[in-house]
């Protein structure tokens, strides 16, 4: 396992890429290439009062600042780490009585960082904020208005007695935002909670079949090698999920980030043939297969907005008549069946029907298997929840090599110190344990297991979010 740091990686011009990061000397799986804080980094606006501001935990108690009353810490700590970064901006809040979007905040602790230390490169950063790309000649009408609108509440925001830096300048930096805006994750890893700019990461490349995984622990990110890379080779990363058609990537992709992908996914169409799969035997009609498309996006639509009402049954219903529609036209790995396994699964077992929902959750596992990279990351997550879900469901011996399978991607793509592997970990002693005494003892393993169960359930199942695969980089959408 090797402890990554900038000596690993050099900058080097990537053919039709632009700049892009090569690897000094080889990797193998979960080793990290290297590791970097945020130049800058803020809470989304939505959960100013429920993470802290310095290391982006959630808690339920946190001290609030007593000048602003804005800023949130777990503690004392917390709170003297944040004060160089958060000097400026308080006083500036109370200046501006009110407290500006994140991507104004963003902004303007950057600038107060290079008012700070100049914009020449900082300590351990291979290329500086100024040269980060910005896109700001790409923009649509749409895109220009909202960053003129941006532009306006900054300069209202940001205090006369501060470095005053041009339109051009603050513009390079609602740009470099947008396209290079990295989303922060609670401790949990669970649910997005901030975003920061890591101007390093900045420089990795795209490419939809990746040989790298970020992942931000413990206020850092992390670039981890997903398996071996050879010296040399380019390091690339997956700004999205790769679970849609190569076309719907590249258009995603050319809208959010301004290029034109060219990995070799993309240029082949490679499992494309999977993700629109049609059943073999009988073959169905290309007008049934049309139609049944058709069926499953209305559907689709009738699940977003049930479950936006919270109307948890109503999705569950919508779900299983579909997937029996859908049972004799497509095959296990069609993008449409695997979208629904994975709500179904999800919501059924929020709502602790775990039975039917171990059965969804088992089809969707062998479909995602047959799609992803066998170190995904969230493939890594997809696999523990179904684990998780047999496991309640009382399907130990599923359950128990669920777990394992996940615990194995995890180690690669978060790495053992990261919490949602040291709970896979707890979670995979004690399955095996449950294991071995259900083989030994099944009746006194029953007994023992409802008490556990009535005790207390093992708790990672969220309420089911109304959010897609959060992509890599944040953006407005």
């Amino acid at each position: 396992m090797t402890i990554g740091s900038m000596e690993n990686v050099e900058v080097f011009t990537s053919e039709g890429k632009g700049r892009g990061l090569k690897a000094t000397k080889e990797f193998w799986a979960a080793d990290v290439i290297f590791a970097e804080r945020a130049y800058s980094a803020v809470v989304f606006d939505s959960l100013i009062n429920f993470v802290c501001h310095t290391c982006f935990k959630r808690q339920e108690k946190l001290h609030r600042c007593g000048q602003c009353k804005f800023a949130h810490y777990c503690d004392r700590t917390c709170q003297k780490d944040a004060w160089l970064n958060h000097k400026n901006e308080c006083a500036a809040i109370k200046r501006y009585g009110k407290v500006p979007n994140e991507n104004i905040r963003l902004a303007a602790r950057i600038m107060w960082r290079v008012e700070r230390e100049g914009t020449g490169l900082t300590e351990g950063c291979l290329v500086s904020v100024d040269d980060l790309q910005n896109h700001v000649e790409h923009f649509g009408e749409e895109e220009q208005k909202e960053l003129r609108v941006d532009v306006d509440t900054f300069l209202q925001y940001w205090p006369p007695q501060s470095q005053q830096f041009s339109m051009q300048y603050i513009s390079h930096i609602f740009g470099v935002i947008n396209c290079n805006g990295f989303t922060l994750s609670d401790q949990r890893g669970l649910q997005a909670v901030g975003v920061g700019i890591f101007p390093n990461l900045g420089l990795v490349n795209h490419d939809c079949w990746p040989n790298c995984t970020v992942i931000f622990n413990n206020g850092k990110i992390e670039l981890r090698a997903l398996g071996k890379i050879s010296e040399g080779e380019e390091l690339t990363v997956s700004y999205i999920d790769f679970l849609h058609l190569s076309e719907e990537r590249r258009r995603q992709l050319k809208k959010q980030y301004y290029f034109d992908c060219s990995c070799e996914h993309c240029q082949k169409g490679l499992k494309d043939d999977l993700f629109l799969a049609a059943k073999e035997d009988p073959k169905p009609s290309q007008d049934v297969v049309k139609e049944m498309i058709q069926f499953s996006k209305d559907t689709l639509e009738k699940i977003d907005k049930a479950r936006s009402e919270g109307l948890y049954h109503e999705v569950v219903k919508l779900c299983r008549e579909c997937l029996e529609k859908q049972e004799p036209v497509f095959a296990d790995t069609n993008l449409y069946v695997l979208r629904l396994l994975s709500i179904a699964s999800e919501v059924l077992s929020y709502l602790q029907a775990y039975e039917e929902a171990s059965h969804y959750a088992r089809r969707m596992v062998d479909g995602y298997m047959k799609l992803y990279h066998h170190n995904n990351a969230q493939l890594g997550m997809a696999v523990m929840r179904a684990g998780l879900t047999n496991w309640h469901a009382g399907h130990i011996e599923v359950g128990h090599g669920m777990i394992c399978k996940a615990y194995a991607i995890l180690l690669v793509t978060h790495g053992p110190s990261h919490p949602i592997t040291k709970d896979l970990e707890a979670m995979r002693m004690q399955t095996e344990m449950e294991l071995r005494m259900f083989r030994q003892n099944e009746f006194m393993y029953h007994k023992m297991r409802e008490a556990a169960l009535n005790n207390q359930p093992m708790q990672v199942m969220a309420e089911p979010s109304n959010e897609p695969a959060t992509a890599l980089f944040h953006k407005k959408q």
